[in-house]
């Protein structure tokens, strides 16, 4: 699956949310950074506006990588509801 389309994609996703999962660390840090130093001139919602978009990114990768999962599993005839992992 490696060479397929669906492996590409599970592999963008996968960079795509770890981009932005750093993203939002490195965000944190330079917040931290700034905040202290700005005091109340620091733009406090900027950066959560920032968080919030970069949130909202990582839910757009969950939600791809489930939609893809299920079109992998129906297209190998299995029901998506019916498949359990650990068991």
């Amino acid at each position: 699956m490696s060479d397929s389309a669906e492996g590409h994609a599970r592999k963008a996703l996968n960079r795509l949310r770890h981009a932005a999962e750093k993203a939002i660390r490195e965000l944190d840090e330079l917040e931290g950074a700034l905040a202290h130093a700005e005091g109340d001139d620091f733009p406090r919602g900027a950066y959560e506006g920032m968080r919030t978009r970069l949130t909202e990114l990582i839910g757009f990768t969950e939600e791809e990588g489930a939609r893809l999962q299920e079109k992998i599993l129906q297209a190998g005839g299995l029901e998506p509801g019916r498949v359990r992992r650990g068991q």
